[in-house]
């Protein structure tokens, strides 16, 4: 199985007057092509850090990053933006859209900043709805839709670009929880075809969609599970 992260030794800390705070202490995780991972801790637990450090948005205070092979501290910023834009679907709490866009121009964002011609733009973007179940909201606007299919549309914008990971940080938190189950299901199917998911949340029922549960603690992995699937016969 394709390796697609690899962090050694991965501290984060912050100086605060005299004190200098760990985010993040000694972290050392691998991840495979094709896994669900999600990562569960309390408030302060560090998962956020480790997510934002995964999504090239922050950087380890000492520790390696290797992410598809290439060591991320050697990358110049032109590198690290297309690597945002290309390799990494960002999904979040509160789903960061445009207002004044309609579903199709929000999931068409990233082709924009790609340099994709027009043509092709709408056409990735209206194939990206279609997969998220909602190719009759194309030209709605966010407030003229539910949150869940806010959700979506963010999720049909990480996924236009065809990236190596989906990194999505606590993305049930503005939901219902019929909404949230349905969003999980979706996350599900997106695996089943092949997506790599990462997740970030602090709910129980939620990290259990994944297959495997990485537990953060004061900035530690304190557990690092891997559900074992039954098959009925």
């Amino acid at each position: 199985m394709k390796e697609i992260i690899r962090l050694e030794n991965i501290v984060r800390s912050y100086v605060m007057g005299d004190e200098i705070i760990y985010a993040l202490r000694d972290i050392s995780l691998r991840i495979y092509q094709n896994e669900y991972v999600a990562f569960m801790g309390p408030s302060g637990s560090g998962k956020t850090t480790l997510m934002n450090i995964l999504g090239c948005l922050d950087t380890p205070t000492s520790g390696s990053y290797i992410l598809n092979g290439s060591l991320v501290s050697e990358m110049e910023d032109a590198e690290l933006a297309r690597v945002r834009n290309k390799e990494i679907g960002f999904i979040f709490q509160s789903f960061n859209l445009l207002p004044k866009l309609t579903a199709l121009e929000n999931v068409a964002l990233p082709l924009v900043y790609a340099g994709i011609p027009l043509r092709e733009r709408i056409e990735r973007a209206r194939q990206a709805l279609i997969s998220v179940g909602l190719e009759h909201r194309l030209d709605h606007k966010p407030n003229e839709v539910s949150g869940g299919q806010r959700q979506r549309i963010a999720i049909a914008r990480a996924l236009v670009n065809n990236p190596s990971i989906l990194l999505a940080d606590e993305p049930t938190g503005n939901l219902d929880s019929k909404t949230s189950y349905e969003i999980m299901a979706l996350f599900e199917e997106l695996n089943q075809k092949g997506n790599t998911i990462i997740l970030v949340t602090h709910e129980e029922d939620i990290a259990q969609y994944a297959k495997r549960i990485v537990r953060l603690r004061d900035g530690i992995i304190e557990a690092d599970e891997q559900k074992v699937v039954t098959i009925s016969r």
